[in-house]
């Protein structure tokens, strides 16, 4: 009998992404998504697959269901969208991870969670090993998403502890790709779009502040061989591309594989912005022979290539 994975968050940009890669090993998937950042539309292809669900839902709200494995992205990750509502940003990432492992507790369903770099905060360490504790400001503007994340992981560790639950955590590093939300504010996006639109493109500081940006399809490659590793090894993974790029550089590229006459723009540098974000991967390469398959051009092609064939995309695409 084919196993059943609840992915929460599955109508987002990673999520969609994992609900197709867990279908087409013949999973049963039910994606819980309360469409509060998420789509319809993302996972709009898969409305005729007869092993796929759709279940609006608040992860707020516990959830009872049979399933064999949780895969907890229900979160906002991008800046403007997660300091919106903070307070809410919080809950979910404490509330809502307690409901579902409550869920996987119940089903004794391996649970996987879907951490974040933003863990490690502004670092004084480079690159981050998972080792490395963070340097997280708890009263910043991005602490909502930052310590409620690094709670989320301490909910996990201690089920384990405590429940003897299967859990795997994985912290995600920048990830780009198709399927991200046109207005998802963060820099891959806020450059290709206007790049795309012909605007000036905003770098904030002077630019030289560095990320690693790892393309979709290699990170959901990680998830899948971290989720499907016997027991023993419950994390935290980094999962990201070591290849770092200033803004500049990502800013200059984007430029030249649009086409676009784009000039840089310079603003000041918001509070608690990160210097530096660059995974270290011994461990997933060590674990699973897993690293980055894709490369940056490749990567920023295949993704401006899909949001030039947007219904909304900007005017002389």
């Amino acid at each position: 009998m084919a196993l059943t994975a609840i992915v929460a968050g599955g109508a987002g940009f990673l999520g969609s992404h994992l609900c197709d890669r867990l279908l087409s090993e013949g999973r049963n998937v039910i994606c819980v998504d309360d469409l509060s950042t998420g789509s319809e539309e993302n996972v709009a292809h898969l409305a005729s697959e007869s092993r796929f669900e759709l279940l609006r839902h608040d992860i707020l709200v516990p959830l009872r269901i049979k399933a064999d494995e949780v895969y907890n992205l229900a979160c906002p990750a991008s800046p403007p969208k997660y300091q919106l509502d903070p307070i809410r940003t919080t809950q979910v990432c404490v509330m809502g991870t307690n409901n579902l492992l409550e869920l996987a507790r119940h089903n004794d369903a391996l649970f996987f969670q879907a951490s974040t770099s933003e863990v490690y905060g502004d670092p004084d360490v480079h690159p981050q090993p998972e080792s490395y504790r963070g340097c997280v400001n708890p009263i910043g503007i991005r602490a909502c998403y930052d310590e409620g994340k690094r709670c989320a992981e301490t909910l996990c560790f201690d089920y384990h502890r405590f429940h003897k639950l299967d859990v795997r955590v994985v912290r995600i590093f920048n990830t780009y790709g198709p399927r991200m939300a046109a207005d998802d504010g963060r820099v891959v996006t806020n450059f290709i779009n206007q790049a795309l639109k012909g605007e000036g493109i905003t770098i904030y500081g002077d630019g030289s502040q560095t990320r690693s940006f790892c393309y979709v399809d290699d990170l959901i490659d990680a998830f899948r061989l971290f989720a499907s590793a016997r027991p023993g090894f419950h994390g935290p993974l980094n999962t990201g591309n070591p290849e770092e790029y200033t803004m500049i550089e990502l800013a200059s590229l984007v430029i030249e594989l649009t086409g676009s006459s784009s000039k840089l723009v310079y603003r000041d540098l918001p509070q608690d912005d990160p210097q530096q974000r660059c995974p270290e991967i011994n461990l997933a390469k060590e674990k699973f022979g897993w690293s980055p398959r894709i490369g940056m051009r490749d990567g920023l092609q295949r993704t401006i290539e899909h949001f030039k064939s947007l219904p909304n995309r900007p005017l002389g695409y």
